[in-house]
């Protein structure tokens, strides 16, 4: 009998079935690629760490001047040839080094972690970008060089759910010119081009670190309308700013149906939270909220107050707020140069003396007020002198608001009249003596038509609405330590008190109760405020929704 062939075994053909299927070999794979890298990951830490505080100590050595790198190296040698004599000293030495280097790699393996699939290219992009201004042909060790280890010059970094960068730690050579105001533009416009436009940055250099970092902030809240703050007599709040730029904050309500919605589609998901305000559900929660609060009175550096903005920007929105503030404790002269109609709703109210459109009456309320005024100072001067107390009809104050001041000055021009910011010298002068505050708004246009009067005597400013940074520094006399916006909503701007910080701005919502294109809740919160009208005032129309 013949042998029969033994059966030969198919592997992997096209009419057999593979011994380790694909799909479970990939698994397989995985898991054991993962298991590796935690095991390795401990090793991984400890050589990024190791990394870290080889390029630290290299840094400090580059640092040190030449007279004091000898000192330095012997200090070195002694501690290290007493740590070997020492019983267990290498031992001892060891371990710290190696807890020194995981603590080190421990920070940087988290934030490496959070890095999108597209960070590192981000980040080595503005690590090449930065190459030409932190470096130097005579550096011998640079900290930025074209294909350097960005990890060693970017401390810390975040970035949000669309892998745009929020916030960046960044150092640079010490001999970069951080104190000349030019080199510091030139690296904050090129991270704020390359970190993407649209957006507020805000920059902090720390020269004795040489370290400058990069956040993100969120936008302000539009959800604050008018209402009463709790404030002291002689504050009055313009608005509200960063948690950072004060150490105050006031409760607020907000209005839960513009709870920053609409500021979603303008200014991108991270930065268009609220500061300090969520939206409430079943009615308006209170907040507590950063102001910035305007101090006036007798000892008040700042007694008189500038705003200036775009078109539509909310200067109006903002001297309706100072009214609405003003009146339960003074009383206040409206003047609307514009002749918009804006302020009719204040006409016949208790504590306003007049709401005055028009030139001649312009120049008879302005030329009644340098009276006042003046009539203040005697009566105040004579109760000083006999040791009395000041009458009381002196101690309220006084506002005068006018609106678009220029354009009552070229109608007085036109028709041969006396300009009106010429009789406001006086109160502008003796104001804070007299208790006389004048807040003047105009649009940014029309600046250079504001008399030397008004311009040098209004300490306290505000400029408004989508400025470049050199508009601002024009108004408010420095730069502003944010990056502006091109889009901005109506109230939103920087204010400086004096010669204190700028800060960033959002006037609370006062819109015009007979304006039917505002929301209703914000309208009916102004006309809570407004005070009961003066039986001997001639009754104005009732605004819409009164």
């Amino acid at each position: 009998m013949g042998r029969r062939p033994l059966p030969r075994l198919r592997l992997g053909s096209a009419g057999g079935t593979p011994l380790v299927p694909l799909g479970r070999g990939r698994a397989f794979a995985r898991s054991t690629a993962d298991g590796v890298a935690d095991v390795l990951q401990p090793l991984v830490a400890l050589s990024r760490g190791l990394r870290v505080l080889a390029a630290a100590g290299r840094r400090k050595w580059t640092e040190l001047p030449g007279d004091r790198r000898g000192p330095v190296c012997t200090l070195v040698v002694a501690c290290g040839f007493v740590l070997y004599l020492l019983p267990y000293g290498p031992l001892a030495a060891a371990i710290s080094l190696i807890g020194a280097a995981g603590w080190a790699g421990r920070g940087r393996a988290g934030a490496a972690s959070e890095t999108p699939a597209d960070g590192t290219e981000r980040l080595r992009t503005l690590y090449e970008a930065l190459v030409p201004y932190f470096s130097a042909a005579e550096d011998p060790s640079p900290l930025y060089s074209h294909g350097g280890d960005w990890s060693e010059a970017f401390d810390s970094f975040a970035f949000d759910e669309s892998g745009r960068l929020t916030r960046l730690r960044l150092h640079y050579p010490a001999y970069f010119t951080d104190g000349e105001p030019a080199a510091r533009t030139r690296i904050e416009q090129l991270l704020y081009a390359k970190s993407g436009r649209g957006r507020e940055y805000l920059f902090e250099w720390d020269e004795e670190a040489n370290s400058l970092t990069l956040t993100v902030l969120p936008a302000l809240s539009t959800a604050i309308h008018a209402q009463r703050f709790v404030t002291a007599p002689g504050e009055t709040v313009l608005g509200f700013t960063d948690p950072s730029s004060v150490q105050r904050t006031l409760p607020v309500l907000a209005a839960p149906e513009t709870c920053g919605e609409d500021e979603e589609d303008e200014e991108g998901a991270e930065g268009t939270r609220d500061v300090g305000l969520k939206k409430a559900a079943d009615g308006p929660e209170t907040h507590d909220v950063p102001p910035v609060v305007w101090r006036t009175g007798p000892r008040s550096t700042e007694p008189h107050l500038l705003a200036l903005g775009q078109p539509g920007s909310g200067t109006t929105t903002l001297l309706r707020s100072i009214a609405l503030q003003a009146l339960p404790h003074g009383e206040v002269l409206v003047v609307d140069g514009g002749g918009t109609g804006e302020y009719a709703c204040l006409s016949g109210r208790t504590g306003v003396l007049a709401v005055e459109c028009g030139p001649a009456g312009t120049l008879a309320t302005l030329e009644w007020a340098g009276h006042e005024t003046e009539r203040r100072l005697i009566a105040a001067n004579r109760a000083r002198q006999l040791g009395h107390a000041p009458p009381e009809d002196i101690q309220r104050p006084l506002w005068i608001l006018l609106d678009r001041p220029s354009v009552m000055s070229h109608l007085a021009a036109a028709d041969g009249r006396t300009d009106p910011q010429e009789l406001l010298a006086v109160p502008l002068r003796h104001g804070r003596a007299a208790n006389v505050r004048v807040v003047v708004a105009d649009q940014l246009d029309a600046a250079e038509a504001l008399s030397e009067a008004v311009r040098s005597h209004t300490r306290a400013r505000v400029v408004l609405g989508p400025v470049s940074s050199e508009q601002v520094t024009a108004v408010l006399g420095a730069p502003p330590h944010t990056t502006p916006t091109p889009e901005v909503p109506p109230g939103r701007g920087y204010a400086r008190l004096g010669a204190g910080p700028v800060h960033r701005l959002q006037v609370p919502a006062t819109p015009d109760p007979c304006d039917e294109a505002a929301s209703e809740a914000e309208r009916q919160a102004v006309l809570r405020l407004l005070p009961a009208p003066d039986p001997a005032a001639p009754q104005a129309p009732a605004p819409v929704g009164g």
